[in-house]
């Protein structure tokens, strides 16, 4: 916690060539999380599964004041976010297999705070299959040497159909 609060009073690093501000964006626009999506990615693909009732029991919103234990690039714990039975037909028909997910000793969700867009995105096995599956569609693809992703033409069509939303956002 010191090092965020720390964080937060320090001034942003500048930019200070074309190829550190791209790397930047990138990074913000999508990224693992380990092995869940992050960034403004992983942050639409949380509030598309909140608006079609796919997963329920938060808004996918960080809200500092309220907040026990969550704080910012950490894991979130304030928030039980749960399955529900329509989310997981969803989940299948998208191609994603549940049965050994809940039989790991991962817990299936759980949910990070995005330092970069301050809200939560999807974490746990269903967060990392989520991923894997996005990949094997060929809608992402990651960058070399880097944590960051980037949504293939494939995938803008893909991401607007199977959760509603155009990338990039406007």
């Amino acid at each position: 916690r010191l090092i965020e609060l720390l964080a937060q009073h320090a001034p942003a690093a500048p930019v200070r060539s074309l190829r550190e501000g791209d790397r930047a964006r990138a990074i913000r626009d999508g990224r693992y999380c380990y092995d869940h999506l992050a960034g403004r990615l992983g942050v639409a693909v949380m509030g598309s599964l909140l608006e079609r009732g796919v997963v329920d029991g938060g808004d996918g919103e960080f809200h500092p004041d309220a907040a026990h234990r969550d704080h910012l690039s950490a894991p979130g714990h304030d928030v039980d976010y749960r399955l529900t039975d329509g989310g997981a037909r969803w989940l299948s028909d998208f191609g994603v297999d549940l049965e050994p997910l809940r039989a790991g000793r991962r817990p299936l969700i759980r949910y990070c705070m995005d330092w970069s867009e301050q809200r939560h995105h999807l974490a746990g096995a269903l967060g990392a299959a989520l991923a894997a599956r996005i990949t094997e569609r060929g809608w992402i693809e990651r960058a070399p040497h880097s944590r960051a992703v980037r949504v293939t033409p494939t995938g803008h069509d893909g991401l607007g159909e199977a959760f509603g939303f155009t990338w990039p956002p406007g």
